[in-house]
């Protein structure tokens, strides 16, 4: 990623997502640089994650909880719980789709904000939040659906690029809490990275001992960008500084 053709942006604070106690703020490229689809794939190494067109990283005064994680897909081992969470969706098909809008993705969408976001701000949204969140003109991003005898159960929303493919969202059916869908839908990024021969699944950012995003720590080996670059997860926790 050459310096001279990259633009940085910091935000203004703003109410952090995951600690309510605390503000955010995030370092963006350049969304209107006509350079972000070369730069994309380096920025990804370099810890950036997209939402709509902004290709962003946390970058908080005081706090460097949010960690990039990812995962190297040759190394990678289901434990035994993912191994029953592949048996147990043996029965869904998957289909890669080219990223669109389609009503039937838009009420699973909807569906899924309204279980799992209740009063968020997100549990009502419109039309035009699903494409402006999800996906962008640039973005190399493909919607892989999971299918029960045709039935759109749900869509892991990928970013497709040479040196790995970017987990960007998942939404999924809330009535099939069962299946542990979020987990199966890792699981098969990690297959499809491992038949393109791509070397990494980004899982965006890792945060030690929080109820909604330790759980990519269960994806082993887990590596995680420090000072001092990429490193494993110790079985043992963190012992990674982070940037």
């Amino acid at each position: 990623m050459k310096s001279e053709l990259v633009r940085l942006f910091q935000t203004l604070p703003h109410p952090c997502g995951y600690f309510t106690e605390r503000t955010a703020q995030n370092l963006v490229i350049d969304p209107a640089s006509p350079h972000l689809p070369q730069i994309y794939e380096a920025a990804l190494a370099r810890g950036f994650r997209r939402a709509g067109g902004h290709v962003y990283r946390p970058h908080c005064v005081g706090c460097r909880a949010c960690v990039a994680a990812r995962v190297p897909v040759a190394r990678f081992v289901p434990n035994r719980s993912q191994r029953r969470c592949m048996r147990r969706n043996a029965d869904l098909d998957l289909v890669v789709a080219p990223a669109n809008f389609r009503d039937e993705y838009f009420e699973l969408y909807r569906r899924y904000l309204g279980t799992r976001h209740p009063c968020g701000g997100m549990d009502d949204p419109e039309l035009e939040d699903f494409s402006r969140f999800l996906y962008t003109d640039w973005s190399p991003t493909q919607f892989l659906e999971l299918r029960l005898r045709g039935r759109l159960l749900g869509v892991a929303v990928t970013d497709v690029a040479a040196t790995g493919l970017s987990a960007v969202y998942t939404f999924y059916e809330p009535d099939e809490a069962a299946r542990s869908l979020g987990t199966y839908a890792i699981l098969r990024q990690i297959e499809l990275a491992r038949a393109r021969a791509v070397p990494h699944v980004y899982l965006g950012f890792w945060i030690e001992a929080h109820p909604k995003m330790d759980y990519k720590a269960r994806f082993r080996p887990l590596e995680l960008l420090g000072a001092d670059g990429w490193r494993e997860l110790p079985e043992t926790g963190s012992q990674i500084v982070p940037e």
